[in-house]
Order: C-alpha cells, then sequence, then structure tokens
C-alpha cells in the first residue's frame, strides 16, 4: 500500500509536472506517437476496410491477415525494425501501426457489411456510382463501427507506445524504463497511472464521438421505433393488470 502513497506523493510532487523531463511534456510524445501511429494505420487499415466491405472482397484473407498481426511480438518487432532501420521513430511508428491496423481494418469492413444491402441497392438503383454509394450511404452508415475500431486502436497504441522509451525516445515510457533499474517504483508505478488516466480519457472521448456520427437517419429510424414499442408495452401491460 505504501507503494502506492509513494507513487501518488510522486504524481503531486511539481517537481515533476516541470521542465523537459517533465509529465506534460512526456504526455504530448506520447499523444504525438499516437496521432502519427493512428494517421499511418489509418491509411492502410480503413481503406483496405472500405474495400473489402464494398466489394465483398479478400474478406477471408482480412480476417487471416488481422489475427496474424494481433499476434506478433510486439516487442521483438520493435528490435528487428530498430537493427534494419536503426534508431529512430520510424521503428515505433511502424510497429505501432501493425499493431493498430487490426481493429482499423475490422471496424471498417465491419461497419460496411453490416449496412442492410437494400439499402446499398436502393441508392444503386437511384443512379448513384459506386464512388457516391460508398461517400454518401456506406461511409455516413457504417461511420460508428468505424470509430469503434478507431478507438480501440487508439487505447492499444497509448498502451502500447510505452515502448519507444527503449530506444530510447520520449513518451510516458521513459518514467516506466528510466526508473525501473534504477527501483524507483514510485515514478514507475506514476507513469503507469499516467498511462492508464490518458487511456481512460482518450476512450471516454472517443466513446462521445461514437455516439455523435451515427446518422440523423438512423436517429430517427431508432426514435420511431422506440415511441412505436412504447404504446406496445402500456397495452401489455394493461392486459395483464
Amino acid at each position: 500500500m505504501s507503494l502506492f502513497a509513494d507513487a501518488f506523493a510522486w504524481l503531486f510532487d511539481a517537481a515533476n509536472w516541470a521542465g523537459p523531463n517533465g509529465i506534460p511534456i512526456r504526455t504530448l510524445e506520447h499523444l504525438l506517437y499516437t496521432l502519427v501511429t493512428l494517421v499511418a494505420a489509418g491509411v492502410v487499415g480503413v481503406t483496405l476496410g472500405l474495400y473489402i466491405g464494398h466489394t465483398g472482397k479478400l474478406r477471408g484473407a482480412a480476417v487471416i491477415v488481422t489475427g496474424s498481426l494481433r499476434a506478433l511480438p510486439t516487442l521483438g518487432l520493435l528490435f528487428l525494425f530498430a537493427l534494419w532501420l536503426g534508431i529512430g521513430l520510424t521503428p515505433v511508428i511502424i510497429v505501432l501501426a501493425i499493431l493498430a491496423v487490426p481493429p482499423l481494418l475490422a471496424g471498417t469492413y465491419s461497419g460496411i457489411e453490416a449496412i442492410e444491402r437494400s439499402t446499398v441497392d436502393a441508392a444503386r438503383a437511384m443512379g448513384m456510382t459506386e464512388w457516391q454509394i460508398l461517400a454518401k450511404v456506406e461511409i455516413p452508415l457504417a461511420m460508428p463501427l468505424i470509430v469503434s475500431g478507431l478507438r480501440s486502436a487508439a487505447l492499444q497504441v497509448i498502451a502500447t507506445a510505452t515502448i519507444a522509451a527503449y530506444l530510447p525516445l520520449g513518451g510516458l515510457g521513459r518514467f516506466v524504463f528510466d526508473n525501473l533499474s534504477l527501483r524507483r517504483w514510485d515514478a514507475v508505478i506514476g507513469g503507469a497511472i499516467v498511462v492508464t488516466v490518458l487511456a481512460l480519457i482518450v476512450d471516454g472521448l472517443f466513446a462521445l464521438l461514437e455516439r455523435s456520427v451515427v446518422s440523423r437517419g438512423v436517429r430517427a429510424a431508432r426514435s420511431r421505433d422506440g415511441s412505436a414499442a412504447q404504446p406496445a408495452r402500456k397495452s401489455v401491460a394493461a392486459d395483464a393488470a
């Protein structure tokens, strides 16, 4: 219990919040690594997910690839790319992007596939091109699941970006790995707490975003279904009485 008391004392020490090695700067570095990773992974994962979901092609291969990528050892990959590309940010971003692609890919093509085919057929019957169907029908309707995949990817990257300290780079991993060999457990646990809090905050923001991207048509349909179900429930209750 004293370890956690020491960790919170470390967290509330003003000296750890100032300077280039302070918590705010390290948090910004951590978020920067996460943002760059999500952009790089999104170019691959979301693009492929849109193609697979819209055309129905390569779905089996996508399932195999995403499953294989999830099983890769992150730290081993980091050392491999560091030996190949040298010490720097590039190996870290590549490894984190490999980790982020599976949830982005799965969320995107699952969102497209979840759309009722009658909706897509109606858009095609109205004379929309395939690009128009994708941009104006499928992407807006699939957006909640796409954001859900982005949310999962962001949490995984935030939790794993601490490995950047191995090369060594910045980020919140500095608090963990720099103090691990020194047995400064207050700083190690304090750094882990900061990572956890950051992940919870980002998760909450993505949860709000996930709700906000639901299209107005879907919201209206849900509202109609709810208002139609309410009288039915009252009638059943009256009959039971």
